[in-house]
């Protein structure tokens, strides 16, 4: 088999069938990334322009070049217009058909239907127009850490440079001996050839997309507290384990924080649950603003969160935990119209060394935390020996008490959810 265009042609229309066939089966069976479904008939689209372009000499040019051309260009707005669906952005139907009619238009220009280097200048930049506007789309939402982005990105700018550059490479490059010199242009077989490489690459890189979204989503429904968008206790207890491990064999000073609203339960009664979601947003807000990328905060449960500071002396330690205990205390002076003035009790515990788990110096910030409740809360507290062995007497007088029948000494207790 000779690879020249004649040749292309019919593997080139099957192989489009098929990826938007392919497409539109993967949509079918997730139909959340509507995406997809877009890219599905993007293919489709492109297989049905490049059969009327097939049909050249056969038919009017009207058809084999001017609406093949048009199919062709709202084929690139299709997958443009998908681009911006995956990440949640709306449609432009005037400019999805804008290429095809400019181009439908010109076609009835005299002077621009006469000039083939134009026609071809034209057709280039419109398709390249809408390939990099596809690439700019995935650049645009990188934030969502999707590997299979960056090869797309790639893949579009470089294929839409090369449209873009067919005109001067094709009057640099000599034509083959025939009486059809549209089909018998080396550059244009190599163009041919590029773009069936593309649009195979380019398929199964957005198909994958698509499925690494997916499992994103889900590990992320896993991992993150779905009200307040941070980790959640299990997120938190899986990383903080991990960091713990890793610094194993060079220890540097940490500090654990265990942050717990006050009296928030009262906070739901009089204000109600709406209010009461709202506070626990803006405290891990607040709490996410005064900490360092590389800290650790999740949400334990119900009112209760937790940080992790690595490399953190005491000093920094007990200023982060402070600006949080303020900044909070202001941001919920009004919530919703409503004062609530909403505040928080903070334990924290400085480990130096690497011989506790994370399980322990949680229970250790517990100790600190319990001290900050029976203060009066909104302070906070550092655990200490003598603090974590004042509650074990405490602990101690209440079991004796209650096991001899005896009222034991008045002694504050941590207020659950308080």
């Amino acid at each position: 088999m000779n690879l020249d265009v004649n040749t292309l042609f019919p593997v080139t229309i099957y192989v489009e069938a098929i990826l938007g066939l392919l497409l539109l089966f993967a949509w079918a069976q997730n139909t959340a990334i509507t995406a997809v479904a877009w890219w599905g008939f993007a293919h489709l689209l492109r297989a049905a322009s490049v059969t009327l372009f097939g049909l050249y000499g056969s038919v009017s040019d009207f058809i084999s070049i001017d609406l093949a051309n048009a199919i062709l260009f709202t084929a690139f707005a299709v997958t443009w217009s998908g681009s911006r669906l995956f990440d949640h952005r709306r449609i432009k139907p005037v400019l999805l058909f804008a290429g095809a009619a400019f181009w439908l238009v010109a076609c009835r220009i005299p002077g621009f239907a006469d000039s083939f280097d134009v026609r071809v200048l034209v057709s280039s930049g419109i398709i390249t127009a809408y390939t990099w506007a596809t690439a700019f789309e995935f650049w645009r939402g990188r934030s969502e850490p999707l590997v299979s982005r960056w090869p797309a990105i790639f893949m579009l700018f470089a294929h839409g440079a090369l449209y873009l550059l067919r005109t001067p490479f094709g009057a640099m490059l000599p034509g083959l001996p025939t009486t059809n010199q549209v089909f018998a242009s080396v550059w244009l077989t190599v163009l041919s050839f590029e773009a069936l490489l593309f649009t195979i690459s380019i398929a199964f890189i957005l198909l994958a997309m698509a499925k690494e979204r997916t499992e994103y989503r889900h590990k992320t429904a896993a991992l993150i507290d779905p009200l307040t968008g941070i980790s959640n206790r299990r997120a938190f207890l899986q990383d903080g384990e991990a960091q713990l491990r890793r610094q194993a064999t060079d220890p540097r000073p940490t500090a654990v924080m265990l942050l717990d609203l006050d009296n928030f339960k009262s906070i739901n009664d009089r204000f109600g649950h709406a209010v009461g979601d709202r506070v626990l947003e803006t405290f891990a807000d607040v709490s996410s603003g005064c900490l360092r990328r590389i800290d650790l905060f999740g949400r334990l449960g119900g009112e209760e969160f937790a940080a992790l500071l690595r490399d953190t002396t005491r000093e920094r330690a007990l200023a982060v935990a402070e600006e949080i205990r303020t900044s909070f205390a202001a941001a919920t002076r009004e919530v919703e119209g409503r004062s609530v003035a909403a505040t928080v009790s903070i334990g924290i515990v400085i480990s130096h060394d690497a011989v506790l788990d994370l399980s322990a110096l949680l229970a250790q910030a517990d100790h600190a935390l319990y001290r900050a409740k029976d203060f009066g809360r909104n302070r906070v507290e550092i655990a200490s020996i003598e603090l974590i062995l004042d509650r074990a007497r405490r602990g101690a007088a209440d079991l004796i008490a209650a096991v001899g029948g005896k009222s034991a000494p008045a002694t504050p207790t941590r207020q659950s959810a308080a």
